[in-house]
Parts: structure tokens; sequence; C-alpha cells
């Protein structure tokens, strides 16, 4: 046997430093090494959630509607009626008034106004399919006077119905001013016009449609106005029943609006 005593070899501890092992950790610090979130914090000073009011409605404005104001009270249905039948009378006025008034449109029924203003065939010297419409401004002449050159609108004389077999609303271009003398001259067979002793110079007159007969001198009666078709052939005019008197003007042809191909403005 050797000298040295054999002695029970101590536990030896987790670092192997020879120390006792140390004890388990205790249950809180094993939590706290755990990755868990943190619980909630409460806030003693939260209160229940309630949602924000909701905002007041706008103050109801009453209408100035006179329809509105009428018909307060009233079922919805009888209301809509009402006022789609107020909108419907009120826009039949209006363009009544419009036509009365300001603008209204007419169609060119003959020849006398060839090649200014198409008729439609078959209709003797006619050019075109289809007749032009024309728009009149009917408040011109209350602002100014007419102008020579001017195709204007107007209720013919009661001679026209005796010595054109037709009366009413005519179309012509004025030719003769109020106090102004008007003739037709001869020139190689074909008819100029002249004012006061002066040729009048007509770019719209188709030379194949120029007058074959001599008229005048005559004068134009103060107020009054001398008028004739651009188709002097074919247009029974002042040469035949006289001058117009300004209150028989109805407006100034300004537009062309039908047929589409023959749209202008004068």
């Amino acid at each position: 046997m050797s000298g040295i005593d054999e002695q029970t070899p101590r536990d030896v501890g987790a670092a192997g430093d020879g120390r006792s092992p140390l004890p388990p950790p205790a249950e809180d610090e094993r939590a706290a090494s755990w990755d868990a979130p943190p619980e909630p914090r409460v806030d003693e000073y939260a209160t229940t959630f309630e949602p924000p009011p909701a905002p007041a409605p706008p103050p109801r404005r009453h209408s100035r509607n006179p329809v509105d104001r009428l018909t307060r009270g009233l079922p919805d249905p009888i209301r809509v009626t009402v006022d789609w039948i107020v909108t419907i009378v009120g826009a039949v006025a209006i363009v009544l008034l419009v036509k009365a008034f300001v603008i209204n449109p007419y169609r060119i029924p003959s020849s006398s106004m060839e090649p200014t203003l198409h008729c439609a065939q078959p209709a003797s010297g006619c050019e075109a399919r289809f007749s032009d419409r024309v728009l009149a401004n009917r408040f011109i002449y209350h602002l100014r006077d007419p102008e020579r050159g001017e195709i204007v609108v107007f209720q013919t004389p009661e001679a026209a119905q005796i010595k054109c077999g037709a009366g009413g609303t005519f179309v012509k271009r004025l030719i003769g001013m109020p106090g102004e003398t008007v003739e037709v001259r001869l020139e190689r067979g074909e008819g100029y016009v002249y004012v006061n002793g002066r040729k009048l110079d007509e770019p719209y007159i188709d030379p194949a449609r120029r007058s074959t007969e001599e008229f005048g001198p005559v004068k134009v009666p103060q107020e009054s106005y001398f008028m004739m078709g651009d188709n002097r052939s074919q247009s029974c005019d002042s040469r035949e029943w006289g001058s117009v008197p300004r209150d028989n003007l109805i407006g100034k042809v300004f537009a062309t609006y039908w047929p589409p191909n023959r749209i202008s403005f004068r």
C-alpha cells in the first residue's frame, strides 16, 4: 500500500473549479430569462373608449325657388311632377320669346334669291335638293338703321298679293335707301342697277340672272326701302309693288343653318 490515503473524491462544480454546485435558479429568475413579451401596462387614468360624437347636420336652408315654396308639404311625386311641368312650360315660353323678339328661322321657298340663297328643286330656277333655312336677327333694326346690301326679312305691302300672286313674309336684298333714286339700265342686254345715277357694285349677282328689262327711275319714299331679289329675272320685288315701309321690316338675315353644307354667316 502506498502512503497516500485514498479519499473519497469531492463533487466537482459546474465550472470544474472544485466548488460546490450552484443551487437551481429560482422560479421568477427562470421566467425573467424567457423571451416572453412584457405584460401590458395598465394606465390607471385610462377610461372606457367612446366614439366621437357625430357632427351636427348643417342647418337646413330655405329654398328661394318659388315652386319649392308653393309645393312645400306636398308628397314628393307631386312636387317632382309640378317641377317638370313648370320647367317644360318655361322652356317653351323662352323659345317663343326668342322667336318673337330675338331670332327667328325662315325657309327659302322660291328662286328669287338664287344663287345666294337656294331653294329646292324641281321648282323653277332652283339649284339645290334642299331649301336653305336662314336665321334673322329681329332686334337689330331697333338698335340701328338698315344698311344697303343686307338681306332682309319683311312683310310685303298689300300690292304684292296682287302683282305677284303671293304676299306675306319675303326675303330680299336691300338696294335703295330712303330718298334715293333707283333705276335699272340695260347694257349689252343685261340690267344693271343705278342709285342716284351711279352704278351699283353687285358681286353677289350671277350674270346669267340679271334683269333683261329696264326699270325706273323711281324715288324711294322717306322711311321706306327698295328691295330686289338677287335672281333679277325671276324676282317679284319692289319693281312690281313698290318700296317697303320701315315698320314692315322684320330683321336681317345673318346665318344659314341648313343644310349642313350651306352653314354660313353673313
